[in-house]
């Protein structure tokens, strides 16, 4: 079956929904919120993702099986933004390029840089069908260009196939730069905190491979308990291994996943149990993304567990990233992609994930 291809406008988005397009167990359908901004409405046979083509390509929301898979927040809608906090409230987004991270107040750049608010310059639908059954993909560019400085094109997509729960996100970086440029990214991909739930790796919860992360950021005021509970976690990360005290996460508590393994396709898996039996499932290759980072917070505002945000680097801005040789060089005219699987598992789905995690555990 040949790929049908669609090209987005702006102005075929207005408030009022309107399906645009639609086969066989998949329907999009485009729509405008109040305060301005472009959205899609993925559907298939076991759910829905809310995108954002014009915005960064963000996955605003995604909900399966009548389970919300978006981190608990403040933003009723996405809302205009030139940095993410402006409007953080969404289930994914594309953090770097070109910087990542927190800054230190001795770095000059975005909160998690420039790529997460992008005004996309294309975006589009590609309809398909391949050995996993009929798809849709939600295709974009955005050009990156300073005189005199990084010039880069990224193309970002998603793709949800008709009758899965697990969906596909990609980040294609070349750089068109006849110097080579430094790149920094993470899939900040950010899944609701469930009390209770177990967070299931092929890594042991021990301080070699599951590191609490001591330095404090900008934005985060420390008290006697936080720093004294970072102490604890150095040693005994394992008290985080369950999800049972949510009042231990405010402010935020940032782990290392260190070493962690392949199967014989070259991915890594990791997974959030929930307590009714279902999960949250994530799957890429350690080889495109070395680092591992683990957020979680939950206060009266906003309620994440990223308990896997793939990254080519720690989230310690620019800096302190080059210090730790965590910056990656890209030669002139060259790609590098990035692709990661996300989504929902339901309990026998989830039980069969974790007996994935479990074949490549490390001991």
């Amino acid at each position: 079956m040949h790929d049908i291809t669609f090209h987005l406008r702006r102005q075929d988005f207005v408030e009022h929904p309107h399906v645009i397009a639609r086969t066989a167990g998949i329907s999009v359908t485009a729509f405008r919120y109040p305060s301005g901004i472009e959205a899609l409405l993925v559907e298939n046979e076991r759910g829905n993702i809310i995108v954002l083509p014009f915005m960064g390509q963000m996955i605003w929301g995604a909900e399966f099986d009548g389970v919300d898979l978006t981190m608990g927040n403040s933003f009723s809608m996405p809302r205009p933004a030139t940095t993410i906090v402006e409007t953080y409230g969404c289930f994914a987004f594309h953090s770097g390029i070109l910087r990542n991270g927190c800054p230190s107040p001795q770095d000059n750049h975005l909160l998690h840089g420039e790529m997460a608010c992008a005004k996309m310059d294309k975006a589009g639908l590609v309809f398909g069908h391949d050995a996993r059954g009929q798809f849709v993909e939600i295709t974009g560019e955005y050009e990156y260009v300073m005189g005199f400085g990084a010039h880069y094109l990224a193309r970002p997509s998603v793709r949800l196939y008709s009758t899965e729960t697990l969906f596909d996100i990609a980040m294609d970086v070349e750089n068109l730069s006849s110097a080579p440029m430094e790149l920094m990214y993470m899939c900040h991909v950010n899944f609701a905190y469930a009390k209770g739930a177990h967070i299931v790796q092929p890594v042991p919860y021990t301080p070699d491979h599951v590191q609490v992360r001591t330095a404090v950021p900008g934005h985060v005021t420390p008290n006697d308990d936080y720093l004294a509970l970072i102490k604890e976690l150095a040693t005994n990360p394992a008290a985080m291994e369950v999800l049972d005290e949510p009042a231990r996460y405010d402010p935020e508590q940032v782990f290392y996943i260190r070493g962690l393994p392949q199967d014989a396709d070259g991915k890594t898996h990791l997974m959030m149990q929930l307590p009714e039996g279902g999960g949250f499932g994530i799957s890429y290759s350690p080889e495109a993304f070395p680092k591992t980072v683990r957020w979680i917070l939950v206060n009266g505002d906003s309620q994440v567990a990223a308990f896997a945000l793939p990254s080519t680097c720690e989230p310690e801005g620019y800096l302190a990233e080059k210090a730790k040789n965590n910056i990656r060089i890209l030669a002139p005219q060259t790609r590098a992609v990035f692709p990661v699987r996300v989504g929902y598992l339901d309990a026998q789905a989830a039980r069969q994930f974790a007996a994935k995690i479990r074949s490549i555990q490390t001991a």
